[in-house]
């Protein structure tokens, strides 16, 4: 039921049968990592989308997702991508450097390619932090990836 009569409302849709999603792991902190990967790939099982319908790409650590992401939207083949990964703050400034580029990175490319990114790149001060994050935000992410693509496709049609 609409909240406001006569005032047209898209409802999220959280069906996953259709799409193809592309997820890129940054292999640093692999630990957390595999956990995020897990946590997503279980969820978007768990929502319909068909294990040949999904592709996974390592790349070494989060600075190297945007330009996988670019090449992957740009070829068209996928409905939604997901990054997952994890940073964590050391006792340098590179920390924030990762962090904001890496984030810069995967924003620019949604938008230039049209192309849905859930970001699911834990930045967290330490290790408990991402550990506790790790297996949520991973199903999250599939939860994002799948309803933002249900809704470009309605806003595109």
């Amino acid at each position: 039921m609409p909240r406001f009569e006569h005032v047209p409302e898209i409802a999220p849709r959280f069906e996953g049968k259709s799409l193809r999603i592309g997820v890129v792991l940054a292999r640093f902190n692999s630990e957390i990592g595999e956990n995020l990967l897990t946590g997503c790939i279980t969820e978007l099982l768990a929502q319909g989308v068909a294990p040949e319908h999904m592709l996974v790409a390592t790349v070494p650590g989060a600075l190297e997702l945007p330009i996988t992401l670019q090449a992957m939207a740009r070829g068209g083949r996928y409905d939604a991508l997901i990054a997952l990964g994890a940073v964590i703050r050391g006792d340098t400034y590179h920390f924030e450097i990762v962090s904001n580029e890496m984030a810069a990175g995967i924003t620019r490319v949604q938008l230039d390619t049209h192309v849905p990114i859930a970001n699911g790149v834990l930045t967290t001060e330490d290790d408990d932090q991402a550990v506790a994050r790790m297996h949520i935000k991973g199903q999250e992410c599939a939860i994002v990836a799948i309803e933002m693509a249900n809704l470009l496709k309605v806003l595109q049609s």
